[in-house]
């Protein structure tokens, strides 16, 4: 029997109340459809969806009715979304703004991120992946793909390393430990990361908290960061 694809999780109107209407700036038409799946499938209805195909559209959209949350490709027809990005959070500087692109090159990556997008997340993410990026961004999250994260990583300097550091077992990562943390400096994501190392999903998640607690971190990226300075990824 064929399983079905992972669902993504609806939000509870209990948890968190859904703004509306969303913005989804996307010339596609298959992603324009799997953008409509998976934010009905986090409770919203196609009637609070805006669903247009070129920054012509959206500025005519947003000239009359301003919106609470905004889904925006980077390569549209009549230009680049990181310009739209950037009026966007001229008018509402606390707009959630989440890039859904298929470009990965530093210069889409820093220039999103400097115009105002709250979070990027790769095309090529599965919809639950893509599911919860828009979930970090409703509760006020800024939600990076572990790709694009380790791209901004290369960008940053690394610390000299501490001379004689003391080994510590309860800060010491074990080697399995720095396996998984190689992984994730490479950008896979814990389901990836799960299959290329031979464990559940959930003994991963479980690692990864470990190695967060044992760095005195709380992301991916200050993950890695930490254990360049530390000399772990050599």
């Amino acid at each position: 029997m064929v399983s079905s694809p992972p669902q993504a999780p609806s939000i509870p109107s209990s948890e968190i109340t859904l703004p509306v209407p969303v913005l989804v700036v996307e010339d596609e038409p298959l992603l324009q459809r799997r953008l409509k799946n998976v934010l009905c499938q986090l409770g919203y209805t196609e009637s609070n969806l805006v669903i247009v195909d070129s920054l012509a559209a959206a500025r005519a959209y947003l000239s009359h009715q301003p919106v609470a949350l905004a889904l925006v490709d980077l390569e549209l027809p009549d230009g680049n979304g990181r310009s739209l990005i950037l009026e966007l959070r001229a008018d509402d500087p606390g707009l959630g703004i989440l890039v859904v692109s298929a470009w990965s090159s530093e210069e889409a990556i820093l220039g999103a991120l400097r115009a105002g997008a709250t979070g990027y997340v790769l095309k090529e993410r599965d919809d639950l992946e893509v599911s919860l990026s828009i979930r970090s961004v409703l509760r006020g999250g800024a939600p990076i793909d572990p790709f694009i994260a380790r791209r901004i990583l290369e960008l940053l300097p690394v610390a000299p390393k501490a001379a004689n550091p003391v080994p510590n077992s309860d800060t010491e990562l074990t080697e399995r430990e720095c396996d998984i943390l190689r992984h994730v400096a490479s950008g896979l994501t814990n389901r990836e990361i799960a299959e290329q190392v031979m464990l559940s999903r959930f003994t991963v998640d479980t690692h990864i908290k470990r190695i967060y607690r044992k760095l005195a971190v709380s992301s991916r990226v200050s993950a890695v960061q930490q254990a360049k300075v530390r000399g772990l990824l050599g």
